[in-house]
């Protein structure tokens, strides 16, 4: 996993759509929604891991 797109394809194979319309908004819900996967044994380690980079990044260059 390396981009948005794929963090959007993790959570679109479980049935998660995120688009609130603030960029802002849309990645806390998706950190949220990656959180609650992984809490419940949904994604592996790695995909959390890669995906909570990746949001993280881009919540960075928002700033």
């Amino acid at each position: 996993m390396e981009t948005m797109i794929d963090v959007r394809q993790l959570l679109k194979r479980f049935g998660v759509f995120v688009y609130v319309g603030n960029k802002k908004a849309d990645l806390h819900l998706m950190e949220d929604e990656i959180n609650a996967l992984f809490d419940n044994g949904l994604i592996t380690r790695e995909d959390y891991m890669s995906a909570r980079l990746i949001i993280k990044k881009e919540k960075k260059d928002l700033e």
